[in-house]
């Protein structure tokens, strides 16, 4: 667990975070093994490890709100949850006080090798969020490579993949923290289903700009 200023922000492995202010808010939920239950849930794009249903039902209560790229809002349903909100790149949104902008998040050199197409196409307006939480801006960036849109964003807190494959390499998200200059960094998309911690040591070697705390899945 990492706290900032106030903000406790718990890694539950994957691209699923626990971010504690006056609200839980957690991000992209995948086999969550404790119990837990969100007031607010982030979900970036469909793929099963970022869309699971099975989660959903088991983090969800009648007060929860789920905020979701466009594509996700069909298939939520089938649990309890207080409203479901679709939201686009570049689109901002007000949700139980906090801001949520929604960014782009997309492969511009990882190709699936069956269908020749990004495993993450640009045209899915798959997304990352800027959340801004009691004053402090926490950017996850979803599933994508290193692209312009994430420039000078200057969050306080980056959450960002380092796993290769599907997401950026470790040595591709270094690059990236030069160009979105957050204060922290965090890497994620790893030990699940590609990329091991070693990916996230050798992604803290390469920075020097900024922090970078790695955390332990919980």
């Amino acid at each position: 667990m990492f706290e900032y200023k106030g903000i406790k922000i718990r890694w539950l492995g994957h691209d699923s975070f626990s971010i504690v202010g006056n609200i839980k808010i957690i991000t992209d939920p995948y086999k969550i093994t404790k119990q837990e239950k969100a007031d607010l849930i982030l979900i970036s794009h469909n793929h099963f490890d970022h869309l699971s249903i099975e989660d959903l039902k088991n983090i969800s209560t009648e007060d929860t709100t789920i905020v979701a790229a466009n594509e996700c809002i069909d298939v939520l349903k089938g649990f309890a949850f207080k409203e479901k909100i679709g939201i686009s790149p570049g689109e901002e949104k007000i949700v139980q006080g906090i801001k949520i902008r929604a960014t782009r998040a997309y492969n511009v050199d990882k190709i699936n090798p069956e269908t020749k197409k990004p495993f993450h196409p640009k045209e899915d307006n798959k997304i990352g969020f800027l959340i801004d939480l009691n004053g402090t801006t926490i950017y996850h960036t979803g599933d994508t490579d290193l692209i312009p849109e994430m420039s000078d964003l200057k969050p306080d807190i980056a959450l960002v993949p380092v796993s290769g494959t599907y997401v950026m390499t470790a040595n591709e998200a270094a690059k990236a923290v030069d160009r979105i200059k957050p204060k922290i960094v965090i890497p994620m998309h790893f030990g699940t289903i590609v990329g091991s911690k070693k990916d996230a040591q050798n992604f803290k070697q390469l920075i020097k700009s900024c922090e970078v705390q790695i955390l332990t899945k919980e």
